[in-house]
């Protein structure tokens, strides 16, 4: 049966297949922001105008049976808006991070893993400062606290999605789409630390599809939301990349200790590496049975691949937000050759 289903976001990424789906599947789709990009997208949608973050007139004396909240990042906007909208709509999902967990040094992290906190009065200080740029430091802790806010306004009707790495076409955070894009150009490539360390991210459209689905059902509850379903280790991922692209490309794996040695930094310059001085090793091992019982499943790795590289085909010249540049990648990987003679 259709429903009407209100999207806070809706446009970039995750929101954008969130909708596309919706719309697939027959639903009415309300998308709530701020008109700014990509709005020409999904003209059979009404589009409402406002701000979370203090302006929703637009919300105002209307009515869905689901909210999909993709864009809440500090507990007193999701505050706001789930508190306006807890009378207006019978189920609300958030859309939260992994992020949120603390203590990350084993692998299996499930959804009653502690969480991290932040300090006393820290809120409020950052609620002061209107979420400047100090409140990216706290993102898994603020994550954490709109979880609760979303809870005390949907008491028994609330989904939290505690998604990891979202990988696919429409990426603009470049972690994924780095590898595949830097495998596909070929030649020798520069391979962070061990073969088989474990990796961990999900499909944008799978995790759209098994949202949409909960909503569907009323689904309540907290879910990790990541895959594959089975282990993944970086070097099965690089050598798909090689399978999928075609690519001549040589892994040439370098010292863990020798790439922080020169300023190679992970995670951004490195996508997907995490050291293991860190001892992060349930960052990206995240337990996911909960999810897979109520039916979150996977494309093949070779259809994101493939489809995230015919996307990056077409994607116009911008700055990217993470990967090597390719001059340091040329001077590192001459350095551990000469070092490894």
């Amino acid at each position: 049966m259709a429903m009407k289903i209100l999207i806070l976001g809706g446009t970039r990424f995750l929101g954008r297949f969130l909708t596309e789906t919706a719309l697939r599947k027959g639903h009415d789709v309300t998308l709530f922001n701020r008109g700014r990009e990509n709005s020409g997208l999904f003209p059979e949608a009404e589009k409402l105008i406002g701000d979370r973050n203090g302006n929703l007139k637009a919300l105002e004396g209307r009515s869905w049976d689901a909210v999909i909240d993709t864009c809440g990042f500090v507990p007193w906007a999701v505050r706001e808006s789930a508190g306006l909208l807890a009378g207006a709509a019978g189920h609300y999902t958030f859309i939260s991070s992994a992020s949120v967990y603390d203590e990350l040094q084993n692998p299996g992290i499930d959804e009653n893993h502690p969480v991290s906190q932040l300090p006393p009065g820290k809120v409020e200080e950052l609620e002061k400062d209107a979420a400047g740029p100090a409140s990216y430091e706290y993102y898994g802790e603020l994550k954490f606290l709109c979880e609760k806010e979303v809870e005390k306004s949907f008491p028994g009707r609330n989904l939290i999605v505690r998604a990891g790495l979202i990988v696919g076409p429409y990426d603009y955070s470049d972690r994924f789409n780095y590898w595949v894009s830097r495998i596909a150009e070929g030649g020798e490539v520069l391979a962070p630390g061990r073969r088989d360390k474990e990796v961990q991210f999900i499909d944008v459209r799978d995790l759209a599809e098994w949202i949409i689905n909960m909503a569907e059902e009323g689904g309540t509850g907290t879910f990790n939301a990541t895959g594959p379903e089975s282990r993944l280790t970086m070097e099965q991922l690089l050598e798909e990349c090689k399978t999928v692209s075609g690519s001549d490309a040589e892994l040439v794996w370098a010292d863990e200790e020798f790439l922080l040695s020169n300023d190679v930094r992970y995670w951004s310059e490195m996508p997907l590496w995490i050291p293991d001085r860190e001892n992060m090793a349930g960052f990206l091992a995240v337990a996911i049975k909960k999810a897979l019982r109520n039916g979150l499943s996977f494309r093949p790795l070779h259809e994101t691949i493939r489809d995230t590289l015919g996307w990056e085909a077409g994607r116009p010249d911008m700055d990217r937000k993470a990967g090597l540049d390719p001059e340091k990648e040329k001077a590192v990987l001459a350095k551990w050759k000469q070092q490894t003679v």
